[in-house]
């Protein structure tokens, strides 16, 4: 059994963000270790022919509804009381995706990783836009200009073009999706069946 958890992520997901928040106290509980994965959202739904909810079940009379419901519901059940709904979303996260792995290239990648999710799902930044993300990575201590710079290198767009294929060959049609081994688990909704796997 594997103590490893694949994190196939994106920061266009709120449910990513929500994910990441729980995903610690499931390794400590369980000796885990998580392994955040950087894939294309946009990417995968291309790969694996999926749409974004609002696409899919936005004409489905109470899907949306239910699914407000469901994300409220875990929000109060792990206390998640800084999470608020982007207003810009629809966000495209290609920038941002890119700028996580030049981050862990230049060893700041926590501290990306940290303010881009609080940008993005705690105050509401436009994270599609150069200026903003500049800003806030400047505010965090992270050199943008540098960080910026190389999101156009051609080895992190190819690294990042390849974790997105490789989660698609793997199973995953969307995020936030879970391995553990070969066990696949989508959604936060399966994160305790994660830590049952781990166990």
């Amino acid at each position: 059994m594997s103590n490893t958890v694949d994190f196939i992520f994106d920061f266009g997901s709120p449910n990513a963000y929500l994910a990441y928040k729980v995903l610690p106290g499931i390794a400590a509980r369980t000796n885990a270790q998580v392994n955040l994965i950087p894939c294309l959202l946009g990417g995968l739904f291309k790969l694996t022919g999926n749409q974004a909810p609002l696409t899919a079940f936005g004409g489905v009379k109470g899907k949306l509804e239910y699914e407000r419901l469901e994300t409220q519901r875990f929000i109060d059940k792990h206390g998640l009381r800084a999470f608020r709904f982007n207003p810009h979303f629809p966000v495209n996260t290609l920038l941002i995706m890119r700028g996580l792995l030049a981050a862990r290239h230049a060893n700041v990648g926590d501290a990306y990783l940290d303010a881009v999710l609080k940008a993005m799902w705690e105050d509401g930044k436009k994270m599609d836009d150069a200026a903003v993300v500049a800003e806030v990575l400047s505010t965090a201590g992270v050199d943008a200009k540098a960080i910026l710079d190389a999101t156009q290198n051609p080895a992190v767009k190819a690294e990042l073009a390849a974790n997105t294929n490789d989660a698609a060959a793997r199973g995953a049609f969307g995020i936030p999706t879970f391995f553990v081994g070969d066990e696949m688990f989508f959604g936060k909704e399966r994160l305790g069946q994660v830590e049952e796997e781990l166990r």
